[in-house]
């Protein structure tokens, strides 16, 4: 009886509830497709998923069936009346042929419903694959276009792991009622298998054989994405032996296989494994033996003049994989004869050289600009803007609601109440105050600007930080940010989000968040709206599933005063013949898209970056309405796009040995390079404002040092534009090889060895502040550079990092000051090489020798007080004072 109550409960939980869930989050994603404008990608990816599912999951049930089903019509001689027999257990022949053939539909339903599920999940490869396009590049081995590996290939493998299984499943069905019917039995004499068992078999054995043939096919493709240790592709060996044996196997196998369905038909067992035999011994021997022999007595000592062609193949495809091919190499004769007057030339280029680090930066923001402990800053960002009429380049960090910090968490506070994040923080990232802080172009909140900058819609409802949910337009008004007097509230605008005007939407909402505050709040009204998906890399994958997007999304302020979120998304493939792949697989990679966020309502846009990606070309054919060219981006973020960090960092990885073109070089690694490293992680690409060499403006840039493979000296930088109209272009400047260009590593030791530095920074450490030595920037000027790195100082792991001094580093020269204009100073001379410090150097130099030598007298008492007291800071301090004041009297 018991039994009996339980058998609904189970199907409810093991049928029911999962269905019920899955047309759940179908409505619910439908409902946000429609919301952000997409339904058109919605349905599309619905109908592939469905398409697929359907066919592959009624496709191994009519297999299957039709195998069954001939199974269960075949009659046998009477073969005894148990199937299993014992003292304790009998299973009875004629009552479990009567279950048999509602069981094997059973089970045959049960396995096409996975099929489908599994097909469902291949709807990319399916898509890809009917809106293919060839690429124009043929393979240089088998003389495919390339269009084949990244479309066509993918497909094909799949479907012939899917038919190895049908097949696989079908026999073991078959066998499974031969067995019960009595065609096949179990006696102390060993197995029995009639006559009729044994064609079936044959005939199943002969189609695998000509799937097992089909995958000897594709392996002869995979060659060509295969590591050969020197090189990745195919290599002379897989071409004179792999290939050849792929290519015999391909024909020989269903030949083979229809010899072995025979001698199965026939039941001549000789005949039946001389055929696999044949072509086991033919795999090990042109796969495995022979290729081994080739290697180790032809091309082991030949390598260089017989791989000389595959390893050409390697470089241009690699090259081609990672976009390397544009990328413009140029010399660049570096000298030291950097003036006062070049410094001044190239005013914005130092002004935007930039001082403060993202680490040191984001502590000291967090500190300043926080206001309560339920806002995060959790990212720094690098952009450019034209402030006051001049060309910045800025650090900008957004001000989002930290839910983990609430100080009463609950539903109300967390889901109507504390809704949205407030404001930026904006500033330039080179200027410092008096006491080491940051400048500041925009700050607090509501937002305060001290620049033409203007935010009018500071709320930030999506963002990095987002929960999953908000319901707004509620009888609870929004927080929006506290005064001095008490909190001001505002309610929710903008079109985002999805109206909660139903008792059913209440419902399913309540149901999908698994919260019934949603269906019995009575704050929520027919006007309120739920806004989800509000993480905005969530927001962004749920509708481009097929892009992978960067991990650093950066905000930016429009014309109009509101925040938006761009976020470089990458086409991606690991099928590209011959191409070295990263960690991971992936072996082509561009950035074809940007998207943009609103941080108000949520909207999407997805903008085309590089028209001539070929995986965009058949995303695009896949989804119509997806995708805008890039013209149609609004002209103020245009402005505002850049050429992403991560992406360089990437090529650069791989231009480090790929730039070497010439088969030889690249073998013996001539000319090898790599991104040097302080300490334990290798320098990251940076922006930077600067002249590239050649041209008459300063534009925003992103750069990365070369050096050559284990030393420590410069070899080349990589620097992409990123400014309109020459966005995406890529140059390699290349340094003399007959004379040594300092690298960071070098200069870092120099830094070290320098006696006034060194001291002042075991001072400082004795006092126990903590000295953070930020990045180390190499800054090209005309044809010179100039290496800075900036240091802050913090009274503890958890103080206020303040920037205190700049180092500078020009030729054989180190210098430290307080700031980079007096560091510059220093260096070059007061040749009105810094304005801002002009005035005050020229003041200082009409002192006469009298009131100098007075003033160094009075620093030396001074610093004699501060010695007896073991104040050591501030006894450097005022050394370094007197060590100036001493440079002054006898110029």
């Amino acid at each position: 009886m018991l039994k009996n109550k339980l058998i609904p409960v189970l199907i409810f939980v093991a049928v029911i509830l999962p269905f019920v869930g899955s047309l759940l989050n179908f409505y619910t994603d439908w409902l946000f497709f429609v919301e952000t404008g997409f339904s058109s990608v919605f349905m599309t990816t619905f109908y592939a998923k469905t398409g697929v599912g359907l066919f592959f999951g009624t496709l191994l049930f009519l297999f299957i069936m039709s195998n069954s089903l001939y199974a269960n019509r075949v009659h046998f001689p009477y073969t005894g009346i148990y199937i299993l027999g014992s003292e304790n257990f009998r299973l009875q022949r004629d009552e479990a042929i009567r279950f048999v053939k509602p069981l094997a539909i059973l089970i045959g339903l049960l396995l096409a419903f996975f099929a489908g599920k599994w097909g469902a999940m291949q709807w990319e490869e399916v898509l890809l694959f009917t809106n293919k396009v060839d690429v124009g590049t043929v393979d240089p081995v088998i003389g495919k276009d390339i269009g084949f590996y990244l479309f066509c290939l993918p497909f094909w493998e799949m479907f012939k792991e899917f038919a190895g299984f049908v097949l696989m499943a079908t026999a073991v069905m078959a066998g499974i009622v031969y067995f019960v019917r009595g065609g096949i039995v179990l006696s102390e004499r060993g197995v029995t298998i009639d006559e009729k068992v044994r064609r079936h078999l044959a005939v199943l054995t002969g189609i695998f054989a000509c799937v097992i043939a089909a995958g000897f096919y594709l392996d002869s493709f995979r060659l060509l994405l295969s590591n050969n240790g020197v090189f990745y592709g195919a290599g002379y060996v897989d071409v004179n032996s792999r290939l050849l044996t792929y290519r015999i196997l391909t024909f020989l196998t269903p030949v083979a296989g229809i010899l072995l369905a025979v001698g199965i038909w026939k039941g001549a067992l000789r005949l039946a494994l001389l055929a696999p035999v044949v072509v086991i011994a033919l795999y090990v021997i042109g796969i495995r033996v022979y290729p081994g022999v080739l290697q180790k007595f032809k091309v082991a000592p030949n390598e260089l003049a017989l791989e000389t062609p595959y390893i050409e193949n390697n470089i241009k495809f690699t090259r081609f994989g990672y976009d390397l091919e544009k990328i413009e190499t140029i010399p660049f004769d570096v000298d030291t004869k950097l003036s006062a007057a070049d410094i001044a030339n190239n005013d914005a280029t130092i002004k935007n050289i930039r001082l403060w680090d993202h680490a040191p930066l984001l502590k000291t923001y967090s500190q300043l600009q926080q206001i309560r402990t339920y806002y995060k800053f959790f990212d720094v960002d690098n952009d450019r803007y034209k402030v006051n009429g001049q060309y910045t380049q800025v650090m900008l960090s957004p001000r989002e609601l930290s839910y983990a910090d609430l100080p009463s968490k609950n539903w109300i506070n967390e889901r109507l109440i504390f809704t949205h994040g407030n404001g930026i923080t904006f500033g330039p990232v080179s200027r410092i105050s008096k006491e080491g802080l940051p400048e500041f172009f925009v700050k607090d909140i509501p937002p305060v600007s001290l620049a033409d900058i203007k935010v009018t819609r500071p709320e930030i409802y999506f963002g990095e930080l987002s929960n999953d949910y908000v319901v707004v337009k509620t009888r609870v008004p929004e927080f929006s940010y506290p005064t001095a007097t008490g909190n001001i509230n505002t309610t929710y605008a903008g079109k985002g989000g999805v109206p909660i005007d139903s008792l059913l939407k209440k419902a399913l909402f309540a149901a999908k968040f698994k919260t019934e505050k949603i269906l019995l709040s009575s704050d929520i009204t027919a006007e309120s709206r739920i806004l989800y998906n509000r993480n905005i890399n969530q927001r962004v994958r749920a509708v481009a599933p097929f892009l992978r997007f960067d991990v650093d999304p950066y905000m930016v302020v429009d014309e109009n005063g509101k925040l938006k979120w761009i976020i470089d998304a990458y086409s991606y493939s690991d099928r590209l013949p011959y191409s070295k792949p990263l960690q991971g697989g992936i072996n082509y990679m561009r950035n074809s898209v940007k998207a943009v966020v609103d941080a108000y309502d949520g909207s999407l846009s997805f903008y085309i970056s590089d028209p001539q990606d070929v995986l965009l070309k058949v995303y695009a054919r896949m989804f119509p309405g997806l995708f805008k060219p890039l013209n149609a981006m609004p002209n103020d973020l245009r402005k505002h796009v850049r050429y992403p960090h991560q992406f360089l960092q990437i090529q650069a990885a791989m231009f480090a040995a790929y730039h070497m073109t010439d088969p030889k070089v690249f073998y013996n690694k001539e000319n090898l390079w790599q991104v040097p490293a302080l300490g334990e992680k290798p320098m990251e690409p940076y922006y930077t404002i600067m002249k590239l060499p050649g041209e008459k403006i300063e534009e925003y840039i992103l750069l990365l040092p070369f050096t050559p493979s284990k030393r420590d000296n410069l070899a080349a930088w990589l620097t992409a534009r990123c400014d309109e109209p020459n966005y995406g272009k890529i140059r390699a400047y290349t340094f003399p090889r007959d004379r040594l260009i300092y690298g960071p590593k070098q200069i870092d030791a120099r830094i070290n060895q320098d006696s006034f530095i060194s001291q002042q920074l075991t001072l400082w450490n004795q006092r126990g502040s903590e000295v953070i030595r930020g990045s180390l920037l190499v800054i090209p000027i005309e044809k010179s550079l100039l290496y800075v790195q900036p240091l802050f100082l913090a009274a503890d792991k958890a103080g206020l990092p303040e920037l205190k001094r700049v180092i500078v580093a020009f030729g054989d020269q180190v210098v430290m000051e307080e700031n980079l204009e007096l560091a510059l100073q220093r260096l070059f001379g007061g040749k009105k090489a810094v304005a801002a410090v002009a005035s005050a150097v020229t003041a200082d130099s009409k002192a006469s020798p009298a009131a100098l030598a007075k003033e160094a007298m009075g620093l030396y008492e001074k610093a004699t007080n501060l010695q007896r007291q073991g104040n050591w800071a501030g006894y450097g301090e005022e050394l370094r004072k007197l060590e100036q004041v001493l440079k002054r009297m006898v110029q």
